[in-house]
Parts: C-alpha cells; structure tokens; sequence
C-alpha cells in the first residue's frame, strides 16, 4: 500500500470533503493500493499549501486565489483537479440592516478577515454597483465568521466570508425571518474555482501513477455522493459528530452540485480560471496574470490504464 497524506481546507472537517471519506470508507482507495490519511491544517504552522511545500503532506485542498498567489511567486506548486466550480463565500445580515445590493453596504459596518483578496472583492463588488468603496465600514473580524447573534448584538451590521453552504445553514437564536443571506455570485463577483486539489511539482514529477489511481477513485467518491449524498452520513458521524445530522444533511444537498461540471468531476477549467487570474491582476493581488498557465494541470485526471 502507498501511504498519502491529504490535506483538508478547513479548521474541521466539512461536507465539501465528502468524496474523499466515502471514497476511503468504501474502499476505494484500498482497491488501487492507497491508504489515505486525511487532516487538517494547524494554523500555526500556515495554511494547507504551507504544509504541502513543507513536505507534510502530498496533496492539498486549497482555494484558487491562493495557489495563484503562491505560484505568481514562484512556488513549484500545481493545481490537479478542481473540488469546486462555484463560489462558496456570502454576506450575513439581517433584516434590519436593509442590505439588499452591494452598493447598500456604504456606510455599514463589515466584518471580514481584511486580507487583500477579501478587501478586493467586497471594494469592487460595491463600485460595480454603482457605490462608493470608501464609504465602506470595515471590521477586522479575522478569522472568524460572525454570528447573526454577534451581528444582532450590534458587533457590525453584516459579515463576509463565510459560506452559503455551511456557516449560512446553522442554528441561531435569531429567528430565520430576520437573517439574510447573499451569495457573492449572486452579487456579480468573478466566478471562480473555490477549491482545488494542489501538489508540490518535485511530488508530481515522480508519483504520476499514484496521483492519478488517487484521483480516480476521488472521482468515484464525489460523484457517488453527488448523485446519492446519504453515502456521506456515516463517515461524518464518526469524524465530526459534534455537527447536527440536519445540518451535515443540507450543506450536502447545496455543495454537491458544485462539485461536477457536466456531470463530471475534477477538471480545471480555463473558463473559471483564466479571468479571476486576470480579476486579480487588475487588483494588484498577483503580478502575472498569465500565472495560471503554471498553476494547474488535468493531465492527471485521465483514469489508469490495467
């Protein structure tokens, strides 16, 4: 058996990863000679890509702007295959607020984790809207996502940067009729790849077989639970119990459909691709906007040969 280390995007496990621990509890990756470990980031020790270029781990599960970043600075890191076709990020507010369009958002008060890219998106979503950036209040919130309890306590007026398929889905103490929830593509933001799966190119170089036995029965994985996201109950049960099977239930049914492009999975798509690359650029976030040439490849997704 060959021995992978995977490492997962999130603080804790979540649905988005889904594919991979049914394709590991069904044995799908034992029938190609894998045993997967998955884990997940320590952030004092840096994101998933830092554990990948430090050698923790062999493949890494990061967002796009990321890589693109790392690889405009030329880290030998590459994207194989796409998790996400969708962007995952959106505003919470509530009702009171009257926070209907980005441009609504001049003269409230904002909490996000103010790195560029996050600054960026909220900036131009609002001047595309025909508002003022500047008259944006911003609250340092870091890496938290506010709760509709923190925002009804006056902490800010809305919150960006959690997710419309997770943190938007759990139970508050604030009734459902007051929260709002606006999906970053439903505001005109660039569409983008949420999540690839990334390895170091040193890896890659002299484990082609192994990625792609890996990536084949991901594939397997994500588009059983995509067609059937039951599959996926047992294995959260057992490494996120803590998380209400409603919730684990319903982030699973919005997610899934993000997974698959024409009904398939992993393939990276120019289309996604090559304009958030050119988005970022324009917003002095990466240098070259032609980096994304480097960043990914679907070489690899092709299924082993017997």
């Amino acid at each position: 058996m060959v021995s992978l280390k995977i490492m997962l995007e999130y603080f804790h496990p979540w649905p988005n990863s889904a594919g991979f621990y049914v394709a590991r509890e069904r044995g799908w990756y034992a029938e190609l000679g894998l045993d997967v470990e998955l884990r997940v980031a320590d952030p004092e020790r840096g994101d998933s890509l830092q554990h990948l270029l430090d050698e923790q781990v062999q493949l890494a599960v990061c967002p796009s702007n990321r890589l693109l970043v790392r690889r405009d600075q030329g880290q030998a890191l590459t994207g194989v295959a796409a998790i996400n076709h969708a962007g995952l990020e959106a505003f919470q507010t509530l009702t009171e607020f009257a926070i209907e369009r980005p441009r609504d958002l001049m003269g409230k008060r904002l909490a996000l984790n103010p790195t560029p890219r996050g600054l960026a998106m909220v900036r131009d979503l609002v001047r595309r809207d025909g508002g003022d950036p500047d008259a944006l209040i911003i609250v340092d919130s870091g890496c938290r996502e506010l709760r509709p309890e923190e925002l009804a306590a006056g902490v800010a007026d809305v919150s960006f940067g959690g997710y419309w398929a997770w943190e938007a889905l759990m139970e508050s103490a604030v009734p459902a009729e007051r929260r709002v929830v606006h999906r970053v593509s439903d505001w005109g933001a660039p569409a983008y790849h949420s999540y690839l799966l990334a390895a170091g190119d040193a890896w890659l170089a002299s484990n082609e077989t192994t990625l792609r036995a890996f990536l084949q029965a991901s594939r397997r994985g994500f588009e059983a639970v995509a067609a059937e996201p039951g599959l996926a109950f047992s294995a959260y049960e057992r490494v996120i119990p803590y998380f209400p099977t409603q919730l684990i239930e319903r982030s699973l049914q919005l997610i899934a459909p993000t997974w698959l492009h024409q009904g398939q999975w992993g393939a990276q798509r120019q289309a996604l691709v090559e304009p958030y690359a050119q988005w970022l650029h324009e917003h002095g976030i990466i240098a070259n906007p032609h980096a994304w040439r480097q960043a990914i490849s679907n070489d690899y997704l092709t299924e082993l040969q017997a």
